[in-house]
């Protein structure tokens, strides 16, 4: 017995050595982690239970038969992160450049498969060269059943993909079925092609940073949707992220302890608002004053700005956040936009994550690019994920909500629980003066003095039009509020809707206008 044992310790310390001490080093070398050490770091202490250690390639071409490293390239196991189960798998780039075949793929499989079945959320480490040349259809085929159980999991269980060197071809796509994306600036790269390639098909010179980096996903292709320095900073980020997530689709976020007596009101809130309409502001700073300990985690930070997505806490509760950003484009939606937070908000609503949205919104985007491209379908997106949504939704106009932009922005009328505006808001079918020169344009045309009867009207239309009092009389805003007062109540809003109950028509699936 006593060698048995001697055995099986001597086995698991070989399989933890993964590719070995060397090219450990090499990845200590590059500024990277190790595959367990990323393990350890993102994880609770001591909570990590590994499966499938022993586990090995069955290939036996191109001499893989003379080469046998347990694990084959990819650690799997489950563990806990804020105290609640998670299961996960982590790449080992030092076993054959952690490249997936038969049995790596099957192994993140069946972690796959045990998430679904428990009800609980899936984190990937991802660090691979790719498919495993030598197994040809074999290491193709398991990308496939790696995409299929990604979709089918795709609103039952939370999945987090975090890129901690190369992911490139077919296997960029199961992270980018997931629900969030990771990545590390100057280690990290994700494309389908690479950038020989495409020197050889377009004749770009191109870097791997460049092509496919963390700031290239970032900032102008909306892929990943969080970058940081480093893989420390990265996988701190990612536990705090867990902290604002359920399970699976049938929890409900944890709420934490928070002090009634906190619930102040803030007299900052009622200085933001600039006197002048175009002046721009921080819609941040409105953000942090809301959130708990101004502690407000931001998706796509550096993507299509103009709107705010991200995660914070209110009296202890988790809520999801869109907000437009005036500074940026003066908020207007536009096709990156709409796009970007329609993904967040269904997101929000398949894992029962309450909804705030501060509305300070001129319009959607005009001009040709916009119309080109598609602005119409893409604007949809974001109409149809707050119309679809069931779960708490709380809207609150800071300033401007013209035209459509006003009904997509989680309006009354398209299911918003409780709307609330500031006294500072504007609700209007377009800003004054536009308005102003369309419906008096006659007069101001017979006017002697055009610019002087073009200030008249518009004082007439501001009083009548431009406020929240008209709408407040048809009840399409429930209050308006002292913006000092507004955390209040949202508080006493989202305690109210934790009973809320709302269902769609029962259907096989939506066809939202992709």
């Amino acid at each position: 017995m006593k060698d048995k044992i001697q055995e099986l310790l001597k086995r698991k310390e070989i399989a933890k050595l993964g590719g070995g001490e060397e090219k450990i080093n090499d990845q200590h070398n590059k500024g990277k982690l190790s595959a367990r050490e990323r393990i350890e770091l993102v994880v609770d202490e001591g909570t990590f239970e590994e499966i499938d250690m022993f586990v090995n390639h069955r290939a036996h071409d191109f001499g893989l038969d003379k080469i046998k490293l347990p694990g084959d390239g990819v650690i799997t196991g489950f563990a806990k992160i804020n105290g609640k189960p998670i299961v996960l798998y982590s790449q080992d780039f030092t076993v054959f450049g952690g490249s997936l075949s038969e049995t790596h793929a099957e192994k993140i499989i069946k972690i796959l498969n045990i998430a679904m079945k428990n009800g609980i959320p899936v984190l990937g480490l991802n660090d691979s060269g790719g498919a495993r040349i030598q197994e040809g259809v074999n290491s193709l085929g398991g990308y496939a059943d790696i995409f299929l159980l990604n979709t089918l999991a795709s609103g039952v269980i939370p999945q987090i993909s975090v890129i901690l060197g190369p992911c490139a071809g077919g296997a960029v796509y199961s992270p980018a079925i997931t629900d969030f994306i990771f990545m590390v600036r100057k280690s990290s790269y994700m494309f389908v092609t690479g950038p020989n390639v495409v020197k050889t098909v377009t004749h770009e010179d191109v870097s791997f940073e460049d092509l496919g980096g963390a700031e290239t996903h970032a900032a102008k292709s909306g892929v990943a949707h969080f970058a940081f320095d480093n893989e420390i900073e990265t996988l701190l980020n990612v536990r705090r992220l867990f902290s604002f997530l359920p399970s699976n689709f049938m929890d409900r976020p944890v709420d934490i302890p928070y002090n009634s007596e906190d619930i102040i009101s803030d007299e900052r809130l009622d200085i933001i608002i600039p006197d002048t309409p175009n002046k721009p502001y921080d819609m941040k700073e409105i953000i942090n004053l809301l959130v708990d300990k101004q502690d407000f985690l931001e998706v796509h930070a550096t993507y299509a700005e103009n709107i705010i997505i991200g995660f914070g806490r209110i009296a202890g509760m988790s809520v999801g956040i869109v907000a437009n950003q005036p500074q940026v484009l003066a908020g207007v939606l536009d096709i990156n936009a709409s796009v970007k937070a329609a993904r967040f908000v269904r997101f929000c609503d398949a894992f029962n994550i309450p909804l705030l949205v501060l509305v300070d919104v001129p319009g959607f985007l005009p001009g040709t690019e916009q119309e080109w491209n598609g602005i119409i379908r893409h604007g949809a997106k974001l109409l149809f994920a707050f119309c679809e949504a069931t779960v708490p939704k709380v809207t609150v106009i800071t300033r401007k909500a013209y035209g459509g932009a006003y009904d997509v922005m989680n309006s009354k009328h398209i299911r918003g629980d409780f709307n609330y505006a500031w006294p500072t808001a504007e609700i209007a079918v377009m800003g004054p003066k536009g308005a102003v020169e369309i419906i008096f344009k006659k007069e101001i045309e017979r006017s002697e003095n055009p610019e002087a009867e073009i200030e008249i009207k518009l004082e007439e239309y501001i009083k009548k039009f431009s406020n929240p009092y008209i709408a407040a009389e048809r009840g399409f805003i429930d209050d308006i509020i002292l913006p000092r007062d507004t955390k209040s109540k949202l508080i006493n809003a989202f305690h109210l809707l934790k009973t809320k109950v709302d269902k769609n028509p029962l259907k096989k699936h939506s066809n939202i206008p992709l």
